[in-house]
């Protein structure tokens, strides 16, 4: 096949559509197609499926134990690790990423989640529980079944290696929908786990669209044991409505709002490099960016210059290049829609202080300050590279400014006072707090947000619930042979 073309890998193979139908994925940064994609439909949808179900029924993977599995997905971490270049270069083709990034990141991070899983899966405990009347309790924890995985198109590797390798870790089997916006990885990822010795329709591919498309038949699926999704809250909605018919559970990381409190005894210079981070990494495209910045009177203008600055600072440039900073938008739809609520500040809600609309599909860093409450800069999820900033005047104010949103995602705390940094972690409901840094994960933690921002946890042991049956085995133990009871 052409270098250029990506196929769906179903039951071990690559194909084409059974009627031919292709569409293309565009370079954000050329604006121009550059490679061609097989468009899957119900056809390929339901052989997906099948390959899956005959995979888990039928085939090794989910009887050959832990140890046995673990060694797989560990190579196919190795063979990750060997081809990152390519891999690095197909998602930062497909979806504008600096290439710093997706090499130096989302690659490294894609072969880490691959082999946590591996061992975790392998060395995870079990309940074994106490009982004084004569019975045995133990638990185990049954691979699910046929797992529906649907990845976003902001980190489109790594985050469909966050829904796969739990999965397989754990003996189930998987169809992989990655977004039509950067399908390119997802495919590269399906040979290799073939190369790496994983069973033909353990992981399969399915490229497609969502609505009216391979995604809905996915979620409608009676086939599909569980479905793992990230993306936007209104996608969400929807495929939990489809997938209630089947009584099929859900896991569902969607958008947010995360508000970053900067109090008055922060560390400035600590606090100003993390929230440049929290909302300028990937351009913006980053469902835990700190896109509410709210600052403690007393040093919010020092914050605004030094913020400010830090912003202008970066580098605005071709995704391939591996000083730039800030590249492109996604594509030409997420660019209108990104312009659009720059074009509100522009209008007149709010104040422009550096940033504003690049070249092409870029939007330079922009900061705005003046916002009125009520605006859509603070009340909805941009998912580009704009921020508002907030003064507050109490730790309450505070708190009440970061929760009034339906997201619940994270939030970010900058302050040296550790009474402090408890206290308001404490009250700040979202499902993920970094203090004093930002996007720092431990595998092991529960991931996930609140209200609008989603369903489940997954991670560690969160991932083993959501991805396996438990089961209590209660054995009777028949009486002490020694005394003959």
């Amino acid at each position: 096949m052409s270098a250029h073309f990506l196929g769906h890998v179903i039951d071990g193979s690559e194909t084409e559509s059974a009627d031919g139908r292709r569409f293309t994925t565009v370079d954000p940064w050329t604006r121009e197609p550059w490679a061609e994609v097989a468009l899957g439909g119900r056809a390929e949808a339901e052989q997906a499926v099948a390959a899956a179900r005959r995979a888990f029924d039928e085939g090794p993977w989910p009887r050959m134990g832990a140890a046995r599995r673990g060694r797989l997905l560990h190579r196919l971490a190795d063979l990750i690790e060997e081809r990152a270049e390519e891999l690095a270069r197909a998602d930062t083709t497909d979806m504008g990423k600096p290439i710093s990034q997706t090499r130096g990141k989302d690659v490294p991070r894609t072969a880490e989640n691959f082999r946590f899983f591996a061992d975790h899966a392998r060395l995870a405990e079990s309940e074994a529980l106490p009982s004084d009347t004569g019975h045995h309790v133990y638990t185990r924890h049954e691979p699910a079944g046929v797992v529906a995985a649907i990845a976003p198109w902001n980190f489109p590797l790594m985050m469909a290696s966050w829904k796969v390798a739990p999965a397989l870790a754990w003996g189930n089997t998987v169809v992989l929908k990655p977004a039509e916006q950067s399908p390119a990885s997802a495919s590269l990822l399906a040979r290799l786990a073939l190369e790496a010795g994983i069973p033909a329709g353990v992981l399969n591919v399915v490229h497609g669209y969502g609505a009216d498309g391979v995604g809905q038949i996915l979620t409608e699926h009676p086939d599909i044991d569980r479905i793992t999704f990230t993306g936007e809250s209104n996608t969400g909605r929807a495929i939990s409505a489809a997938a209630a018919g089947n009584l099929t559970p859900v896991s569902l990381e969607l958008g947010g709002k995360g508000a970053n409190l900067v109090f008055a005894d922060a560390d400035l210079d600590s606090a100003v490099e993390w929230s440049i981070k929290a909302i300028f990494t990937n351009a913006g495209q980053v469902c835990l960016a700190g896109s509410r910045i709210y600052v403690e009177r007393p040093v919010y203008e020092e914050f605004i210059e030094r913020f400010g600055k830090a912003a202008d600072a970066l580098r605005i440039g071709a995704p391939g290049d591996p000083h730039t900073e800030i590249s492109p938008l996604s594509s030409e739809e997420h660019y209108a829609k990104v312009r659009d609520y720059v074009a509100l500040a522009e209008r007149g809600e709010g104040r422009i202080v550096t940033g504003g609309l690049g070249e092409g599909w870029t939007v330079r860093p922009t900061i705005v300050v003046d916002v009125p409450e009520t605006s859509r800069l603070l009340t909805e999820e941009i998912f580009g590279p704009v921020v508002v900033v907030t003064p507050f005047d109490s730790e309450k104010e505070a708190v009440d400014r970061a929760n009034d949103t339906p997201f619940g995602l994270n939030a970010m705390v900058f302050t040296e006072n550790l009474h402090r940094a408890h206290r308001v972690s404490a009250l700040l409901d979202v499902g993920t707090v970094w203090v004093n840094c930002f996007f720092v994960r431990d595998l092991r933690s529960p991931f996930g947000g609140v209200g609008d921002s989603g369903v489940g946890r997954e991670g560690g042991s969160y991932s083993r619930e959501f991805f396996t049956e438990p089961k209590a085995v209660v054995m009777r133990i028949d009486g002490d042979p020694v005394s003959g009871a």
